[in-house]
């Protein structure tokens, strides 16, 4: 009969055990504040519970709220390597004197470079235009005397348009 309790005794404190083991692994432990005695441990278990995932799905809330989408940066165009050395070539010429957006392509096809290629280079290299014209402008009156018109023209006819061999001519002074 000893064996009996004490084998109904060791289930009942098990059954203990595995129901605050229960308790404790859902975060569910009863504190002094809970003296409610009309609701049942089941109640008070499932109140806490859903004020702890009410206040875990607020947090989450407010920290997607702050988050902003981002773009994915647009990749890198692979180049060629006619572009590549379009480019190249096209950045040489440009540090070495003034050309005009379509001078330079006449003479990076000049030097063999396809009509393609030559544009892709112009177009993707960083040059002020205006800042162009104004060195051709400077460098026609450092060889021969112009009139205004006349430099404006003859900016014209090299590739600059008429804008930019206006802008060219006014920064000389002329």
């Amino acid at each position: 009969m000893k064996s009996i309790v004490k084998i109904g005794l060791g289930i009942v404190f098990g059954f203990i055990l595995l129901v605050g083991g229960c308790a404790a692994v859902v975060g569910v432990a009863m504190s002094d504040s809970d003296t409610d005695t009309d609701k049942t441990f089941a109640e008070k278990a499932t109140e806490k519970r859903d004020k702890v995932t009410s206040e875990e799905g607020a947090d989450a809330t407010a920290a997607t709220a702050k988050t902003k989408p981002t773009k994915a940066p647009k990749p890198e165009p692979v180049l060629t390597p006619g572009q590549e050395n379009a480019m190249a070539s096209a950045e040489n010429y440009i540090n070495m004197t003034a050309f005009s957006h379509k001078g330079l392509v006449e003479q990076l096809v000049f030097e063999d470079y396809s009509e393609a290629d030559a544009i892709y280079a112009v177009n993707h290299i960083k040059v002020d235009w205006n800042e162009q014209a104004a060195k051709s402008a400077k460098n026609y009156l450092d060889m021969t005397a112009f009139s205004r018109q006349g430099l404006i023209d003859q900016l014209v006819f090299e590739g600059y348009t008429p804008e930019q061999a206006t802008y060219g001519v006014n920064q000389t002074g002329l």
